[in-house]
């Protein structure tokens, strides 16, 4: 082959490969525009409610049917005092804050020493067990409210906070140990073995050597926990009739179906935004985190 046949291939090959890449940048182009588009109306349609909430929390109902997206005309805390105070949200509030975390602190522990053993060792039928947990994640919540109601009245636990602390680590649990067994299996077993070489013994093993090991995992499931029981509406709904022992989600219920058309729009939002203040704090707070640990657990 020639000097001039080998430039003419060369040249008929790039001009064939040009349209090629310039097609691919297009399309790229126009996907990642069009992803941009869907994100920015996801966003309008979230903030725009928040936004509302919040600028209503701190106006009375007539200002708020007035001017619903106006600014309010005086800035004070009155509509969230008298939530506080008058509908005992602060009570609801230190209510849900005790179920939330003893019982995160529980699936957390319950579920990280579950998916080590199911993960790490050799138990007999320990292939049963991950496969009753998996099944645990696709049952209904709402069919299992009667036969817990039945539980929890006979072992006196009704209309209590620790009987929803244990309903809450029950549903919660499944989703932990499947969530954290995929970290405890990738971990290396040269680690744990040269801890038993060094005269550690199984607990402390897992407690200071594989779960530190563990923490993005930890992390991820953790916050994913506190949203899922921060929220949870229907089981305290069925399980819990005693006012006192209200949680915010049975609260803000209780009061919008219970004030009916003397309803107090402003105080209903501020109690909304007390609400979900602590779950926005979180979630921004540890968002890093999340996707940190999410990305993690997957490359492993």
């Amino acid at each position: 082959m020639t000097l001039d046949t080998r430039a003419a291939v060369t040249v008929d090959l790039k001009s064939k490969t040009r349209p090629t890449t310039t097609k691919s940048t297009t399309s790229d182009k126009a996907v990642g525009g069009a992803s941009h588009v869907v994100l920015i109306i996801w966003s309008i349609v979230v903030i725009l409610p928040l936004l509302w909430t919040l600028l209503g929390s701190f106006k009375n109902t007539k200002e708020i049917f007035a001017s619903p997206f106006g600014l309010p005309a005086e800035w004070n805390f009155n509509n969230y005092v008298s939530a506080w105070v008058g509908n005992n949200f602060g009570g609801m509030f230190i209510n849900t804050v005790i179920v939330v975390g003893v019982s995160l602190v529980l699936v957390m522990v319950l579920g990280a020493m579950c998916a080590y053993v199911l993960a790490r060792f050799s138990v007999p039928g320990s292939r049963v067990i991950y496969y009753l947990m998996l099944a645990g994640l696709t049952f209904p919540v709402f069919l299992a409210i009667v036969p817990l109601f039945f539980i929890l009245q006979g072992m006196g636990l009704l209309n209590t906070l620790p009987g929803l602390i244990i309903t809450y680590v029950a549903f919660a649990l499944p989703f932990t140990v499947f969530f954290l067994f995929s970290f405890f299996k990738s971990l290396p077993y040269e680690i744990q073995e040269a801890a038993y070489v060094d005269g550690a013994s199984e607990w402390r093993t897992f407690f200071q050597v594989m779960l530190p090991m563990a923490r993005p995992g930890m992390a991820a499931v953790a916050i994913m926990n506190f949203l899922g029981l921060w929220n949870q509406f229907l089981l305290p709904i069925s399980l819990n009739t005693d006012r006192s022992k209200y949680v915010l989600s049975q609260g803000m219920a209780s009061y919008a179906s219970s004030a009916g058309y003397a309803l107090d729009f402003g105080e209903m939002f501020a109690a909304v935004i007390i609400t979900i203040v602590p779950v926005l704090i979180v979630y921004i707070f540890f968002q890093r985190q999340l996707q940190g640990s999410v990305s993690q657990g997957t490359s492993k």
